[in-house]
């Protein structure tokens, strides 16, 4: 389908399918739509309400342009979520991975630099001391051998710089913004993904479906991309082609309500301390909020039966120092490799 042809469908309130959303997301991110067209395609899609459908269609788009990482490994699983749900809370499901690492799962760990919080999954790690600039040989040997690699997008998406300006100038969220998680690098098909908006929760999930994922958690509390620990918060789980909706709390999981206002951050040095917290003092809300999102990552991973079996592994984890272990050794082998690519 061309460009104008998809424009008059979405304009008239019909919906593109899986494979003409394919094709002209192909075209604004090989640089082949006009920025015209691409602002009207991301408007007309916003108004008209994106389907399942189109947002996988604009996901197998942007994987089909990205730089993969080639990896074979046993509970392979990202923690990326959409991010924007500006509760500017720290880096929670980048310290889950290394947690979920330390389980026993396999981290393609996704992600970015700030985009609307303080502090995005980059600029945390880089300040922790891990190279940012590896080649995807040396991110895939990470995830091996260390238990979780870092898949910096800007390195691996080149396609979206087509449609940056372009989003810059609308102002508003449109598909693009739930696009990221769906597109791990690494293609793994099991996943947390914390989503800014509850009406996300379940068109993700048949997002997931339709791109063959094997197990999938999207996750939202009130104001939250992330697992709560002060209350209530919404799942949606796709698991052996099934999707099941439904509520959890933290007490669910042996954890006593912690207020999160001490989980704020303002900054990529308080987001840090905070990861270090939530990775060395097993009785901080720091770490129970990341015990709780860590768990869901370890059980999305196959790796525990269920949810808090999930949790009592990654306090486990935290406990033995196991997690701050990976954090440490992932800063000390991608510098090394860096210095041995000079």
């Amino acid at each position: 389908m061309d460009m104008q042809t998809a424009l008059a469908a979405l304009v008239a309130g019909r919906s593109l399918s899986q494979e003409d959303a394919n094709a002209v997301f192909r075209q604004v991110m090989s640089g082949d739509a006009a920025p015209a067209q691409t602002g009207a395609l991301l408007t007309a899609l916003r108004m008209k309400g994106e389907t399942p459908a189109e947002v996988a269609g604009a996901a197998e788009a942007m994987r089909a342009l990205s730089l993969r990482v080639e990896v074979e490994a046993e509970h392979l699983v990202d923690t990326c979520g959409t991010g924007g749900s500006g509760a500017k809370l720290f880096n929670i499901s980048t310290a889950a991975g290394f947690v979920a690492a330390a389980a026993g799962a396999r981290v393609a760990k996704h992600g970015n630099r700030k985009m609307t919080g303080f502090s995005g999954s980059a600029d945390v790690l880089e300040a922790a001391g891990v190279n940012l600039e590896l080649t995807p040989a040396q991110i895939a040997h990470c995830i091996r051998e260390i238990g979780i690699g870092f898949l910096f997008a800007q390195r691996h998406h080149g396609a979206m710089r087509h449609a940056a300006p372009v989003r810059q100038a609308l102002g508003f969220r449109t598909l693009m913004n739930v696009l990221g998680p769906l597109t791990n690098p690494a293609g793994a098909r099991r996943q947390v993904i914390g989503v800014f908006s509850a009406d996300w929760l379940r068109p993700l999930a048949e997002v997931a479906e339709r791109l063959g994922s094997e197990q999938v958690l999207i996750v939202h509390a009130e104001g939250l991309d992330e697992l709560a620990i002060d209350g209530p918060s919404q799942v949606c789980e796709l698991k052996g082609g099934r999707i099941e909706q439904y509520e959890v709390v933290p007490e669910d999981f042996g954890l006593a309500r912690r207020d999160a206002a001490g989980l704020r951050a303002d900054s990529t040095e308080s987001s840090l301390s905070l990861v270090r917290e939530s990775l060395t003092r097993p009785d901080s809300a720091a770490a129970d909020i990341v015990a709780l999102n860590a768990g869901a990552a370890i059980y999305a991973a196959g790796v525990a039966l269920d949810h808090a079996a999930g949790v009592e592994m990654a306090q486990d984890a935290i406990a033995a120092g196991l997690a701050k272990e990976r954090l440490d050794e992932l800063a000390r082998v991608s510098r090394m490799m860096g210095r041995a690519g000079e």
